[in-house]
């Protein structure tokens, strides 16, 4: 199978009827964060000037560290957090009045709500206990940062009559909103994020490249890729190694091992010659842009929408995902959401497509690299 590609890992080797073929393909430089091609795709995909998007960039960086400072100071009386892009900054609920000072002093905006994050993730975390007794036309929940509230989707024109018995159960005593949603969400496994690699008949996308404590090298990708012992061969068809472990549902994770013959960057694919460079994995709050590169659509951008989200797909229910509305279509999974220069996880699934848009759904990496013990490989 011939396939072009102008991103490539050097130093790879090819065996061919029984000789090896030493090849190189020329280096990509890895853009600074603030690179001409995340300017370009952000004004294309949010609407924003390149200046706008400069600045966006900007706000959320520190967003994204007030966030992580006002969650582990809050404790009980946190009650969500979500970058306002018209305000330019965080949004911080609290639970007690007492503590809005203390949020300002950090520059983000700080608003009084109902219920805490606590007695939120109480309410997703009931759902998922009972997830079984949930009919088929409940297609997930998360808790929405914005609304101060738990949402529960179900597919649009299916509420029959164990659907509001359902509904009516869990919104008895607990903040819940109903959203109707147009499709639900699937697995793909067909497409995914990042440079493609493949299993047997099917094929997905690199997650991200990392490193094990021994010095080893391979990839995060999406679990219902392959299961451990699944072999591997990456986008020129090449051996690249094997699944070391997978978990698949409950969540949507697996590491992949790489032979000698495959380098591990930090770049995750743009599909226009350049790569994104990835320096962390600090977790973008709902309301941040957010991109995602995958081997069926290529490179596109969006929003975060929620966090902690609990998904049903016909194959089983993954919690803790996050929800955006970046497109996706099969062929993508487990491929690389990035925001700014932080890594945020692999495409798990969605609904939708490129053409019309579409909801997608994405496993944060870091409970990746906790499970496995492994860490990125950055620039």
């Amino acid at each position: 199978m011939s396939r072009k590609r102008t991103l490539r890992l050097t130093g790879a080797a090819l065996l061919a009827a029984g000789t090896v073929t030493a090849w190189a393909m020329p280096a990509v430089a890895a853009p600074p964060p603030q690179s001409p091609e995340l300017i370009n795709a952000m004004q294309r995909d949010l609407g924003l000037t390149a200046q706008q998007a400069r600045t966006r960039l900007a706000q959320e960086d520190a967003a994204r560290e007030i966030d992580q400072e006002v969650r582990g100071s809050l404790g009980a009386a946190f009650g969500g957090a979500h970058f306002d892009a018209e305000l330019g900054k965080l949004v911080v609920g609290v639970t007690d009045a007492a503590k809005l000072a203390e949020v300002r002093s950090t520059g983000a905006e700080a608003r009084i709500v109902a219920h805490s994050s606590g007695e939120l993730d109480a309410v997703t975390a009931e759902l998922d206990s009972t997830e079984s007794t949930a009919p088929e036309s409940v297609t997930g929940w998360y808790v929405d940062e914005i609304a101060n509230t738990v949402v529960v989707n179900v597919r649009e024109g299916a509420r029959d009559a164990a659907t509001e018995t359902y509904l009516a159960d869990v919104a008895a005593d607990a903040p819940v909103r109903v959203d109707e949603v147009a499709e639900a969400p699937r697995t793909l496994y067909d497409l995914v994020g990042g440079q493609a690699f493949y299993m047997g008949g099917g094929r997905c996308s690199v997650g991200f490249p990392v490193r094990t404590s021994s010095g080893g090298s391979g990839m995060v990708t999406a679990g219902h890729c392959g299961t451990a012992g699944t072999s591997a061969s990456g986008y020129n068809q090449a051996a690249l190694g094997s699944f070391q472990g997978s978990s698949f549902p409950g969540n949507d994770y697996a590491w992949v091992s790489a032979n000698s013959s495959w380098t591990a960057k930090p770049w995750v694919d743009m599909y226009n010659g350049s790569a994104r460079i990835v320096s962390g994995h600090g977790t973008a709050p709902a309301g941040s842009s957010i991109c995602r590169s995958g081997s069926t659509t290529g490179w596109h951008c969006g929003s975060v929408q929620a966090l902690n989200q609990t998904v049903r797909y016909a194959e089983g229910s993954v919690s803790g995902l996050t929800q955006t509305n970046v497109c996706a279509e099969p062929g993508d999974s487990g491929g690389s959401f990035i925001s700014g220069n932080q890594a945020q996880g692999m495409t798990s699934g969605g609904s939708g497509n490129c053409s019309s848009g579409g909801t997608t759904y994405f496993q944060p990496v870091g409970e990746a690299l906790s499970a496995y013990g492994l860490s990125l490989v950055t620039g």
